[in-house]
């Protein structure tokens, strides 16, 4: 169990920094988009290839985040009747999900996908589109985010049942990193506080 709780933190690792950069992908699309409007409007020039490089990038992020989406339980999830049973019971479903459901839907759009992008690259396929880019780099992004995703779930699966064997903690607790928007939170709380004081030591004198 030790050697497959260090295989998991592994892969939480990685996933952590593959979602910690992915959001340069954004700022390259959005950078792209903006650029791209000046241009259009100060030239009058613009190409289909902005577009779809925009396209590019926006897959990229989607698709190799999600792992660390799951790392981090941001994915959606249905807990009307799940908060309700006990936290074994919690765990199990998960196992469950993790085992029969996600593992298997990743094995087959891999099986699916990977062909797809081997044919796109050895044809040297391009988008249809007038000015459009090359089609495989795009296409390497699913057998690529869906592997990340894959990994992932075995990580949280490794987790539960290290948790259910008693050999790690409550994988479904609070997580100890805090998000963007409870930093911010917690840093205005602290200035309020601060003017607080400082207005209360000021009327005091």
């Amino acid at each position: 169990m030790q050697a497959l709780l260090a295989l998991s933190r592994a892969i939480d690792r990685l996933n952590a920094f593959v979602g910690k950069y992915s959001i340069w992908l954004i700022f390259a699309a959005t950078f792209i988009s903006a650029a791209n409007a000046i241009v259009r409007k100060a030239f009058n020039y613009s190409s289909n290839g902005f577009l779809e490089v925009q396209w590019y990038l926006f897959a990229w992020s989607f698709l190799i985040a999600a792992g660390w989406t799951l790392l981090n339980r941001e994915h959606v999830r249905i807990d009307v009747i799940n908060s309700r049973l006990s936290k074994k019971a919690q765990v199990w479903i998960d196992i469950v999900g993790f085992a029969l459901f996600l593992t298997p839907l990743c094995i087959t759009i891999l099986w699916l996908s990977v062909p797809e992008v081997i044919q796109k690259y050895t044809s040297g396929e391009m988008s249809g589109n007038p000015g459009g880019l090359i089609r495989w780099p795009v296409w390497v992004a699913i057998p690529v985010g869906i592997t990340l995703l894959m990994l992932q779930g075995w990580s949280e699966l490794i987790k539960r049942i290290a948790f259910l064997t008693g050999d790690g903690p409550d994988p479904m607790g609070r997580l100890a990193d805090k998000s963007a928007e409870e930093e911010l939170a917690e840093a205005l709380r602290a200035e309020a506080d601060k003017k607080q004081a400082e207005a209360l030591a000021a009327a005091q004198r």
